[in-house]
């Protein structure tokens, strides 16, 4: 039997409404400490998909003390997950054995599709008590249905799909997007904050639409960035002076200040390809689709993005979106300075 999580004790009131694997018990700290039933603090999670942003995410939750069994297709990438302590899964319905939360993090709806309902997948190895949590950018619809398939079995589901880029996963600033029922996830709430901060959406697929949403601005302010940082230096401007001019007032974006770096150092930020923007732009069509939306900026991006994937190649940064404007204007927007990339901060 899984030690299943059972407690979750803080300053907040008791909760007559809890599951039965769980208790809210009232102390005089402020600090929220979640226990299994055994009493131990330390949580058996499964982590499977060890990406560019979930290998960083499973390391924060092994330093955080808890016992982490981890699967991806390339056992390589659990190199430092085992040397710290983690231990190896083949398959998901492994990684599920005795956890308590099982999270996953995968390419996109077909591979999460395959972890949950394939041979050795969630389904054959989940039960009552069990929390899984979905970060894999997914179709809502899809989200839904897996959830409803695993609540079936007796475990909870949330989907909580990721942003903050490889250096927020890296240093735990990873903001998350939950979506499922709100007292479950309160309930891990202390474990998911390992990574970064959790932002409760509503039921199961609303954190997804919530991470849709939040590539579609990416994708438009990268785009819109690139227009307007060419503009200005085809016109005169000196490119340090015109970011810094464009990071403040009614243009700062994140984009502009996070990612700007990532072009003038003439990389276009390797660490998500041209392929994910794609696979996630089709996702946000097919949203705005669902929901009767005409989104007219996003549907361009979205073909200016396959233009710069057709042109540059899948495999490359994802903002070559920008490379397209600075080919096609005849403008460098390269510029001296000491760009650490953001993945090794």
């Amino acid at each position: 039997m899984p030690a299943f999580l059972s407690s979750v004790s803080c300053s907040r009131r008791r909760d007559h409404n809890a599951l039965a694997l769980f208790t809210v018990n009232s102390t005089n700290s402020n600090d929220c400490k979640l226990t299994n039933q055994q009493g131990d603090a330390r949580m058996r999670i499964g982590f499977i998909g060890l990406g560019t942003m979930g290998g960083a995410a499973a390391l924060n939750l092994i330093r955080g003390g808890h016992q982490v069994a981890v699967c991806d297709l390339d056992r390589d990438r659990a190199e430092r997950h085992l040397a710290l302590g983690a231990t190896w899964a083949d398959t998901p319905s492994m990684a599920a054995q005795g956890a308590d939360i099982v999270f996953t993090m995968v390419f996109g709806p077909k591979q999460i599709e395959q972890v949950v309902r394939g041979e050795n997948g969630l389904l054959s190895a989940m039960g009552a008590g069990q929390v899984w949590v979905d970060m894999t950018t997914n179709q809502p619809a899809l989200a839904r249905e897996l959830a409803a398939e695993i609540a079936a079995t007796g475990a909870q589901a949330v989907d909580a799909p990721v942003s903050g880029a490889v250096d927020g996963a890296r240093t735990g600033n990873m903001p998350q997007f939950a979506g499922g029922d709100e007292q479950t996830v309160e309930r891990i709430r202390p474990v998911m904050e390992l990574m970064g901060p959790l932002h409760y959406m509503g039921g199961n697929g609303c954190g997804s639409i919530t991470k849709l949403a939040s590539n579609q601005l990416w994708a438009i302010h990268a785009t819109a960035m690139g227009e307007a940082l060419v503009m200005a230096v085809k016109s005169g401007v000196d490119l340090s002076r015109a970011w810094g001019a464009l990071k403040i007032g009614a243009s700062e974006s994140w984009c502009m200040h996070h990612d700007a770096p990532s072009v003038f150092a003439g990389h276009y930020d390797p660490s998500f390809t041209l392929d994910l923007c794609q696979k996630d732009l089709r996702l946000i069509v097919e949203a705005c689709d669902v929901a009767g939306t005409a989104a007219p900026a996003t549907r361009l991006v979205c073909d200016q993005f396959e233009k710069a994937r057709t042109r540059y190649g899948g495999d490359k940064g994802e903002l070559h979106v920008v490379k397209l404007e600075e080919d096609a204007a005849g403008v460098s927007l390269r510029l001296e300075g000491d760009w650490v990339p953001h993945w090794e901060k």
